[in-house]
């Protein structure tokens, strides 16, 4: 018996053995040369993992992965590369880079990354979510983002600035040192905590309240999810995996199903974004605000669910904390190695604010230097760093002699086109003034794509920046911000976050000024 059962278990062993050498054969002589044979530069892949490797290892981050791939080969249109077994196509050219997000959108509509309604609810948002449904949810949403109702919003991201203000005084009267990055998620989890789901939860004061604590979680670095989720997300939906911790996606479902009943049952209005989901629910539509129907909703007034509003309310967050948190501790970085950039937009926030009584929505549209700093901050360090499509049509890309195979997955590495040399001279140089009228003119419209471009740019740019500015206006017109004891230069990068922010957070001194 006993040589029976070894027999079998050397035959097992054989088997595995005899897949893993054909996977491997397969991956290295077949699905390794795609590109090759058709006869496009290719970044040299590894088996099993194609050119994730260094991501997966957590030794670079996905950002710097695709910069490096794309200074490698910036002077060929496209570069192949590999995500695990799929083939992939890095866009290097705008003129490429516009035909995909622009000119033949209807080939590209679909960014490719994981959503699965049916076991993550929340994961069926703007940003992942494909085809039809995508088109019926922006159009339902486009005019949530109006100036209107963007200045209808504005009371409560400067009340929480205003708090955020008044928090740190006591730090900067005695020249403490301060963990920015955490300060400023705080503000922004109280900002997009009341204007997405209607709960005031004070982080500010309070670190450790419910919506705070989840965040974290939410953020908490899950290299693996992230990289799959983003780059391979059928490997997710065959195993069934949410994006979301359960715990997290409870928190957030019940907070919004709550403050959703509370407000429909008490006829409770507060003109933010909450309040135009549930128009949305209850309606079909949003109304302007001289009470008319927004355009078309007369001819489509079919309504949202519960569940499809929750996934926006949980995105707007998600979208927002990360682009207004990242952008302005990235900022702050800067401003605290340039002092004299600190002064100038410092000086801008004080006339401003002066000229206009206060903190206002049509006052912040005037600090024109400050719009050039931060956008310069979000050259440097891009909060999307890649951009994904998806060719859900196949086609010819003009220039390349490619034509593209329905699936195939395009990568456009945003980090890498905001750090070429000949884009923009000495890259790593923090200098606001490539954002001058001129120099803006000068460059080409694709070769800045912080937000996306395109049908499926960012719906939220225009909060996520107004949020930005008023947190470094309001802080910078009364602080001096200067590097703390374990400041680094260059900045080191978190290397399991998505994004592009600091490791270990960012330590500052601050004074008063």
């Amino acid at each position: 018996m006993a040589c029976f059962s070894n027999y079998f278990v050397v035959e097992f062993i054989g088997a595995v053995f005899a897949l893993i050498c054909a996977a491997y054969i397969y991956l290295k002589y077949v699905a390794y040369k795609y590109w090759s044979w058709k006869n496009i530069d290719f970044a040299k892949p590894v088996v099993p993992l194609g050119n994730l490797w260094p991501v997966v290892s957590v030794s670079t981050s996905i950002g710097e992965l695709f910069r490096d791939i794309y200074l490698e080969f910036r002077k060929s249109r496209v570069v192949g590369v590999y995500m695990f077994h799929k083939p992939a196509l890095v866009v290097n050219d705008p003129d490429v880079i516009r035909f995909i997000l622009t000119k033949q959108f209807a080939n590209f509509h679909d960014r490719g990354v994981y959503c699965n309604e049916k076991v993550d609810p929340l994961s069926g948002h703007l940003f992942s979510i494909p085809g039809a449904k995508w088109k019926f949810l922006r159009t339902k949403f486009s005019p949530t983002f109006t100036s209107s109702k963007m200045k209808q919003m504005f009371f409560t991201v400067q009340e929480c600035s205003e708090k955020m203000v008044e928090f740190v005084s006591p730090l900067a009267k005695n020249r403490e040192l301060i963990e920015v990055k955490d300060l400023v998620a705080r503000f922004s989890t109280d900002v997009i905590a009341s204007v997405a789901f209607g709960v005031q939860c004070n982080s500010i004061e309070n670190p450790n309240a419910e919506f705070r604590s989840y965040g974290r979680k939410v953020f908490r670095p899950k290299p693996w999810i992230n990289i799959v989720g983003l780059l391979a997300p059928s490997l997710l939906n065959v195993l069934s995996i949410s994006s979301v911790d359960a715990d997290v996606e409870k928190f957030f479902l019940s907070a919004f199903m709550e403050t959703v009943e509370y407000r429909t049952a008490n006829k409770v209005a507060r003109k933010d974004f909450l309040d135009l989901i549930i128009q949305l629910m209850n309606k079909g539509y949003i109304e302007n605000d001289d009470k008319k129907l927004s355009q078309l909703s007369e001819f489509d007034s079919q309504k949202i669910t519960a569940l499809e509003g929750a996934a926006q309310a949980f995105v707007f967050w998600l979208a927002g904390f990360e682009t207004s948190s990242s952008t302005v501790t990235n900022c702050l970085y800067e401003l605290a190695l340039h002092q004299d950039i600190q002064d100038k937009v410092a000086e801008e926030a004080n006339r401003v604010l002066g000229e206009f009584g206060g903190m206002s929505y049509n006052g912040v549209k005037e600090m024109r230097y400050l719009y050039k700093v931060v956008s310069e901050t979000l050259r440097k360090y891009p909060a999307v760093p890649i951009l994904n499509r998806e060719c859900t049509a196949e086609i010819d890309l003009p220039e390349t002699g490619l034509h593209v195979e329905k699936g195939t997955a395009i990568i456009i590495p945003v980090y890498g086109l905001h750090n070429d040399p000949e884009i923009y001279p000495d890259p790593e140089k923090f200098d606001p003034e490539r954002f001058t009228e001129e120099k803006i003119a000068s460059r080409h419209p694709y070769a800045y794509l912080p937000f996306g471009e395109g049908p499926r740019n960012c719906i939220g740019m225009r909060f996520g920046l107004v949020q930005t500015q008023v947190a470094l206006a309001s802080l910078l017109s009364k602080y001096r911000f200067m590097p703390g004891p374990d400041f680094k230069v260059p900045m080191v990068l978190d290397r399991g976050n998505v994004g592009v922010s600091p490791a270990g957070g960012m330590t500052l001194r601050i004074e008063l000024r």
